[in-house]
C-alpha cells in the first residue's frame, strides 16, 4: 500500500466505507513491518475522529450467553440509532482462531445489519498483542462512525484485565443460580466489573435470577468499587426474550454521566492511553527479539544458561536487555 492509497484509505473509513474498514483492519493486523508502519500512520491520521464511542467490555463464564446478549443488545441500540461495532479479545486464538467466529452465527441479527460490524481478533500468539490491535481496530471502527464499541472478552482470566482497560465500562454476565458460583466467582473480575447483570430472567428461571442478583449485590458490599462515584449495580434480563436490555443500556449511561461530571471518565481515558503504549512498545521490543536472526540465536543461549542454571534470570535479563540496546 503506498502513502496515496494509504491517504485514500483513510477518506474512505471517514466515509463510513465497510470494505475500507475491513481492508485498514487486515493492515493493523499484518505482522510485515511496512505494513505496520502504515497501519501507524493511517491510525494517527485518524486519531481526531475517535475517542467518542461508548466502549463496552462484555465477560462472562462458557454458556451464560454472551453471543445472544451482544446480539440482542446491539439490535436494540441499532433501533435506537446508533451503530456497533463488535471485536473480541481471545488469548486463545493463536490455537483456535477465535471463537467469535463461531459466535458470529449467534448473531444471526446483528451480522445482517448494515449499522454493525462484528470483528474476531487476530491469531496474535500473545495477549499483549491481541489486545493491541483490536485496540487499534476500535480507533478504525471509531473513525468509521460506529458509535458503541462492544469489545468481548472471549477467554478467561487476564484477557478480561486487557478488555477492561480499553473500555469505559466493564460489564460481568452471570447465570441465575449463584448459590454454588457465588463460592467460585473470582474476586479479580467483580473488582474490575461496573455491572453485574444476570441473564435468563425468564420463565421458570425468573424467580432464581432475582435470588442471584441479591446475592451478587450482597457480595459487592464486602469489596471496594472502582471509582468512589459508582457503586456497580445488578440487574437481571433476558437476552432471549429482550426483557431488561434497555434498562441495561441505561445503567450504562448513567456510569458514563456519572464518570464524566466526577473527571473519572477522562482520567481512566488518559491512563489506558499509557497502558496500551507500554503494551505496545513490549509487543514491539519481543518482535525485535524474534525478528533479527543473530539477535534470537543469542537469547536462545541465555535462555539456556538460565534453564540449565548455569546463568540467573537476572543476569539473563540483562543479557537481554543489552542485546536490544546495540
Amino acid at each position: 500500500m503506498k502513502a496515496a492509497s494509504a491517504s485514500q484509505l483513510a477518506d474512505d473509513i471517514r466515509r463510513g466505507d465497510r470494505a475500507a474498514l475491513a481492508r485498514a483492519i487486515t493492515l493493523v493486523e499484518s505482522r510485515r513491518a511496512d505494513h505496520q508502519a502504515q497501519a501507524r500512520d493511517l491510525v494517527q491520521a485518524l486519531l481526531p475522529q475517535t475517542g467518542k464511542a461508548v466502549r463496552v467490555g462484555i465477560t462472562g463464564s462458557p454458556g451464560v450467553g454472551k453471543s445472544t446478549t451482544i446480539d440482542a443488545l446491539g439490535m436494540a441500540l441499532i433501533a435506537k440509532g446508533h451503530k456497533v461495532a463488535v471485536l473480541a479479545v481471545d488469548p486463545s486464538s493463536a490455537r483456535t482462531g477465535g471463537s467469535i467466529l463461531g459466535d458470529k452465527t449467534r448473531m444471526a441479527r446483528l451480522s445482517a445489519e448494515d449499522n454493525a460490524f462484528i470483528r474476531p481478533s487476530p491469531s496474535s500468539g500473545t495477549l499483549g498483542g491481541v489486545a493491541a490491535k483490536t485496540r487499534e481496530a476500535m480507533l478504525l471502527c471509531e473513525a468509521a462512525g460506529f458509535d458503541v464499541m462492544l469489545v468481548e472478552t472471549v477467554g478467561i482470566g487476564q484477557s478480561e484485565t486487557a478488555v477492561c482497560d480499553m473500555t469505559d465500562f466493564f460489564l460481568a454476565l452471570m447465570l441465575p443460580g449463584a448459590g454454588d458460583e457465588l463460592q467460585g466467582i473470582k474476586k479479580g473480575l467483580v473488582e474490575l466489573a461496573d455491572m453485574i447483570a444476570v441473564n435468563k430472567a425468564d420463565g421458570d428461571n425468573l424467580k432464581r435470577a432475582r435470588t442471584a442478583a441479591s446475592e451478587y449485590k450482597a457480595a459487592l458490599h464486602i469489596l471496594a468499587p472502582r471509582s468512589e462515584h459508582w457503586f456497580p449495580p445488578v440487574v437481571t434480563y433476558s437476552a432471549l426474550t429482550g426483557d431488561g436490555i434497555d434498562a441495561l443500556w441505561d445503567k450504562v449511561l448513567a456510569h458514563r454521566t456519572a464518570m464524566q461530571a466526577s473527571g473519572d471518565f477522562e482520567a481512566r481515558r488518559r491512563d489506558q492511553q499509557v497502558k496500551w503504549m507500554w503494551a505496545m512498545l513490549e509487543d514491539r521490543l519481543k518482535a525485535r527479539l524474534r525478528s533479527d536472526p543473530s539477535v534470537r540465536s543469542k537469547v536462545k543461549q541465555a535462555e539456556a544458561a538460565v534453564a540449565d542454571g548455569r546463568m540467573t534470570p537476572a543476569v539473563g535479563a540483562d543479557t537481554v536487555v543489552a542485546l536490544l540496546e546495540r
